[in-house]
This record gives C-alpha cells, structure tokens and sequence, in this order.
C-alpha cells in the first residue's frame, strides 16, 4: 500500500511540475528555437542545439511559473485555471518561487554557454512576459501586442544562438511569429471569452466577441501570410526561401485565413476554437517547411 500511494504521491509531484513550467506549451517554444538555430546554422553543432533547447525549456519554464505565482488569485476564478497546482493548493508559492528561478539562473546559463546575445534575447523575454505582460493582461487589450513580442523572440533566437548575430534574418523569423500571435491568441480569448471575463482579463481588441475583432484577426492573418514569404523575394539576407517552399506556405496561409475568415462570418466560440488549432498547425508545418527547404536546396 505504501508503494501504491508513493507511486501516487510520485506522479502527482511529476504532473504538478509539468503544469506549473506548462510543459506542452515550453516543449512547442523550444520547438521554435530549434527551427530557428537550423535555418541560420551552417553546420550543425549537436552540443549547441541540445544546450539550446535545455536553455529555452528553462527560460520558458521560468515565465511560466513566474506568471502563475502572479496570477494565483485570478487563476482560482476560471474554471480552466483553477486547478493549478497553486490555487489547487498543492504547491505552495514559495516552492513554485524556487522553481522558477533555480529554472531563469539555469536557462541563463546555459544559454550564455552558448553566446551573450542568445542569453541576452532570453532574459529579455522572461522580463517582459512576467514583469510587463501578465500585469497588463487585467488591464488593457494592448497585453497581447506586448505579449507577442516575447512569444516571437524563441524563433528568432535560434538564428542568433547559430550565428551570434542579430540582423534581417532573425528580424524576419520575428515578425513572422510575431504577427502570427495576434489570430493565434485572438481565437483562444474568443472561445474563452467568459472564463476570462472572470478573472478580468481583457483579451480581444475591441473587448467583445464582434466583428470588428473578427476583422482585426483576418487583417493580421494576412500579414502573417505576407510576411512568411517575404524570403522568396531575396530581401532576407542568407534567410532564403524556394518558389516551391514559398507557395507551400502561401496555401497553409490561405488555410489559416480560411479559418480566420470563417469565424467572422459564423462569429461562434467552435469557429473561434477551430482557428486556434489551425493557427498551432499553421506555425509548426510552416517552421518545418522553411527547414526543410534550406536542407533540400
């Protein structure tokens, strides 16, 4: 029995630590970052991109259960949130404190081991996710503008972890990411629209589920779609793109806009859910044709 209930009490600890550093969200970040180092790297340094998703993991571990000590008191009045390992009470704030900054020292570190820049871009995120971000989210709609600036840093910072320089090609990999947020979390503050009226977050650009968001989330489709194959055009520097590569990424914006354009004409939380998961499809196909094309060429 008392195997039984420490095998239990094991797996609880196990699943609280993936809840509190959100280790499906970290493990998709990283995913980026890896994308990013592939496509600035001549040759591929193993070593590198193991400390690089190790580094990202623990940077993005950090913000996250920075944000959750932050936001204990809202995330016990949403229904979706609640059951976090602190407004559950199974974690207490101090030890998840430890947690997130054992993880900041370590992502640091490590991603210093590999060059200043990319430590630089690392900690620049966690500042301004934890520090300006997560305070504005109860205040202004303009959160999610700030919030994407540190959500598209990871794909950018795989180039630089590669090159150590920061110049067009990184600049592109950002705006991509970074214009592909707005649809992106647009969708999920549309179809959790009342669990967030809760815990008094202001979401969508015009605070409601109307068109006029509906027509700010096509607007920044369309520039996400513009901006993805920009690199075809050779304006890029070594950031290179195929005519093949850049018409598959082209139909996957089309998808993307498809989607977005269906949630303005149903205006529904089901429409609003489906572009949320086209948009998560959207990102990952397009940062693995852009990889494979460089390899392919």
């Amino acid at each position: 029995m008392s195997i039984t209930k420490s095998s239990l009490s094991s797996s609880a600890i196990v699943s609280d630590f993936k809840e509190i550093t959100k280790m499906r969200l970290s493990l998709s970040v990283v995913f980026s970052s890896l994308a990013g180092y592939l496509l600035g790297v001549e040759t591929v340094d193993f070593k590198t991109l193991i400390l690089l998703a190790l580094g990202g993991y623990f940077m993005v571990g950090a913000s996250n259960a920075f944000n959750q000590i932050i936001e204990k008191d809202l995330d016990a009045l949403m229904d979706r949130t609640k059951n976090r390992p602190i407004p559950a009470g199974r974690m207490s704030v101090n030890t998840a404190f430890i947690i997130a900054s054992i993880f900041t020292l370590l992502g640091i570190i490590i991603l210093y081991s590999i060059n200043k820049q990319t430590a630089m871009f690392g900690a620049i995120s966690i500042f301004i996710y934890t520090s300006v971000y997560t305070p504005l989210k109860t205040k202004t709609p303009l959160s999610v503008f700030v919030g994407a600036i540190p959500g598209a840093i990871p794909f950018m910072l795989g180039w630089v972890a590669a090159t150590n320089d920061f110049g067009i090609e990184p600049g592109t990999l950002f705006a991509l990411q970074f214009f592909w947020q707005f649809p992106h979390f647009w969708a999920i503050g549309w179809f959790l629209f009342e669990d967030y009226k809760k815990g008094g977050f202001f979401m969508l650009p015009t605070g409601k589920q109307d068109k006029g968001t509906a027509v700010q989330i096509i607007m920044y489709t369309i520039w996400t779609i513009l901006v993805s194959i920009i690199p075809v055009f050779g304006f890029t520097g070594k950031l290179h793109l195929s005519v093949i590569a850049a018409c598959i990424v082209f139909i996957l914006g089309l998808v993307l806009l498809f989607y977005a354009i269906e949630l303005f004409k149903k205006m529904t939380t089901k429409a609003a859910r489906q572009l949320m998961l086209i948009s998560v499809l959207y990102i990952t196909l397009v940062q693995i044709v852009y990889v494979i094309d460089k390899f392919i060429r």
